[in-house]
């Protein structure tokens, strides 16, 4: 379950209270979240992940998280400050669920590289690899593990890879949910349908073989060897 607070904290969002200037609401004072340009272009992750998938997923899904976020966001301002508690209340699905989907799909993004990049092989991931073969015994048996549980996930979520203070393990999130508190997330990958239906209709197994040809291994190593701060400064200049 993923705390309220956390997630409005997570999304740097200033409270109302620091947003006020006497009776007046200074709404000048909360920026807008805007959709990030992908690092690299729609059709560069082909053949495995098609560019009508990677056009509908950020610029339409993507895009609808980042619109319903900042509407839900600056409704939730207004409900503070008219003491609206029932408005309060009721806003707090949507943003945990569009502020989640922003938060998820903007690391998405940027744990993928096109499969012929340097990025894409584990090499570029000494540390990281070093540290799965240590935990699962093999990088072999890592993604066996991690590839069972993206297809044991019931409806739709995420899988992701998270370091914590006892090392690597593999979590999931259901629907939007993001990876929140004192994990940091290595890397994620879209359960959903819309992430890979249109290419693969139902054969999510097929979607999860082929995932592997494009994980961005630079960005994981980055991000195991970093803080938590690390990554999600780097985030916040693209949200």
């Amino acid at each position: 379950m993923v705390n309220f607070g956390n997630l409005l904290q997570y999304l740097a969002v200033q409270s109302p209270q620091q947003i006020l200037s006497g009776d007046q609401l200074n709404t000048t004072a909360m920026a807008a979240y805007t959709l990030p340009a992908l690092p690299y272009a729609y059709d560069a992750l082909e053949p495995h992940i098609s560019a009508q998938i990677m056009e509908l997923h950020h610029s339409k899904h993507h895009a609808a998280y980042v619109a319903n976020l900042n509407n839900a966001l600056q409704s939730h301002v207004v409900a503070v400050t008219s003491s609206d508690i029932a408005s309060q209340i009721a806003l707090q699905a949507a943003i945990k669920f569009n502020g989640g989907g922003h938060i998820n799909h903007s690391l998405f993004w940027q744990n993928l590289a096109p499969a012929s990049s340097e990025e894409a092989k584990s090499e570029a991931a000494p540390s990281l690899t070093a540290e799965i073969q240590k935990t699962w015994g093999s990088f072999d048996a890592f993604k066996k593990a991690f590839s069972t549980t993206l297809l044991g996930i019931q409806g739709s979520g995420w899988g992701w890879l998270v370091k914590d203070g006892s090392g690597l393990r593999i979590v999931t999130t259901k629907d939007q949910d993001p990876v929140v508190g004192g994990e940091i997330p290595i890397f994620g990958v879209d359960m959903w349908e819309h992430a890979y239906y249109l290419q693969y209709l139902n054969g999510k197994a097929a979607y999860v073989e082929n995932i592997w040809n494009v994980i961005n291994w630079k960005t994981a190593e980055e991000r195991f060897l970093g803080t938590r701060e690390d990554i999600f400064k780097t985030l916040s200049a693209a949200l």
